[in-house]
């Protein structure tokens, strides 16, 4: 989960990194009452999107008086930055800034280690930096086990060239960065720009922070930093039901058991789908895991059908530990439960143990809107002719 730059300096200010003082703002009148408790002569009114770029788009304004606080957030709040909607704005505390500094630290998967990258010279994109200044970037292996610890910043800092004098003051807040890293299960913690300030204090001028969504189970306050704004409403309702759900753009509903499975039904549904009228193509990823009870199909069928651009659904379920004919007596039940909601087409296909007993059940239920398919690339066909018919049946009614 990314943060927003508040939130990242909030996060810091807690872990003791220093940091310039910011207040977020959702409205012009509040951004004018935080830069007056700020109380600074100059301030800075931020954008808060989650994407790079924002001083380009016109998204950052330093200003001198919260009555321009004020007028900065009423430009910036509503516009567009490269798709995102800035709903609020940082205020963050005026800083008189010496030098400019890079730090990051991130995950490194590859190598099975953490990744520390730093650099003298701050402020400016760091893949800009990377591709035209690449000897100007510091790299250097830190172990988790060990941790950035006091050893590994004064590392850092010389292998990035600080001034001998300015070493031992950057390194103690890049020990800070590391805590926050390991008590906040983050995978990136990265300040650009890091800065000096005139009178040689070092802050965390700017914050981004990526947390593990793995480790969410450790830190149920995390909850509170994601933004449900942005996530699709089906999303969140199916997240409410602990299902694994992906909203897609087309409008043949999925649903398997199993990642795999439900990546290969996605690849066979838009295969099936691309020689036919409108092209119809998944709409969804969801896998309802190893269980396939009532209530799990019901709540994933809900949730499928409550989506206004499914014209069919394709359950694709290969029978293991849960055995085809409990998946079809969770079907059966499902539509039980659902009721009139159940409206469109519902194409199942069924192998593995217990095969036989499932399709019968299901045939025997003689439901009006299940069809029984024998393969994947069967059932997949089916589902996105039976989507084609559906939209031509919804167009004519209109």
């Amino acid at each position: 989960m990314d943060l927003f730059e508040y939130q990242a300096r909030d996060l810091f200010e807690a872990h003791g990194v220093p940091v310039p003082g910011g207040l977020v703002a959702r409205t012009p009148e509040e951004a004018m009452a935080a830069a007056t408790r700020i109380g600074s002569p100059v301030t800075v009114v931020k954008a808060q999107v989650k994407t790079g770029g924002r001083g380009k788009a016109g998204g950052v304004k330093v200003v001198k008086s919260p009555e321009a606080a004020r007028e900065a957030a009423e430009r910036i709040l509503g516009m567009d930055i490269k798709g995102h909607t800035v709903r609020a704005v940082m205020v963050a505390q005026g800083i008189d800034i010496a030098e400019e500094y890079y730090f990051s630290l991130l995950v490194d998967r590859a190598q099975r280690n953490w990744l520390a990258m730093c650099s003298v010279q701050g402020g400016m994109d760091i893949e800009t930096l990377a591709a035209e200044h690449p000897d100007a970037l510091a790299r250097v292996a830190v172990d988790p086990r060990v941790g950035l610890d006091a050893d590994k910043a004064m590392e850092i800092v010389a292998a990035a060239g600080f001034a001998e004098a300015d070493r031992a003051g950057v390194a103690d807040l890049l020990v800070r960065l590391g805590e926050v890293f390991v008590a906040e299960d983050a995978t990136l913690v990265e300040v650009n720009p890091l800065v000096k300030t005139g009178n040689g204090d070092f802050l965390a001028a700017d914050a981004k922070v990526t947390l593990d969504d793995n480790a969410v189970f450790r830190h149920p306050d995390h909850a509170e930093l994601a933004d449900i704004s942005a996530t699709d409403p089906l999303e969140l309702a199916a997240a409410e039901r602990d299902l694994n759900y992906v909203k897609l753009d087309g409008d043949v509903g999925i649903i398997g058991n199993g990642a795999g499975l439900v990546m290969s039904t996605l690849d066979v549904v838009a295969y099936a789908g691309a020689d036919l009228p409108g092209s119809p193509s998944p709409a969804n990823f969801l896998d309802i895991g190893g269980g396939a009870s009532a209530q799990v199909m019901a709540d994933g069928l809900g949730i499928i059908l409550s989506d206004p651009s499914v014209r069919s659904v394709f359950v694709n379920v290969f029978g293991g530990i849960t055995a085809c004919d409990e998946v079809a007596n969770g079907i059966k039940q499902a539509l039980e439960m659902l009721g009139d909601q159940a409206t469109r087409p519902l194409v199942v296909r069924l192998d593995g143990n217990a095969v036989e007993e499932g399709r019968a059940i299901l045939a025997a239920l003689n439901h009006p809107q299940i069809r029984l398919a024998e393969t994947m690339d069967d059932g997949a066909r089916l589902a996105a002719e039976l989507a084609v018919d559906t939209a031509a049946t919804s167009r004519q009614e209109a």
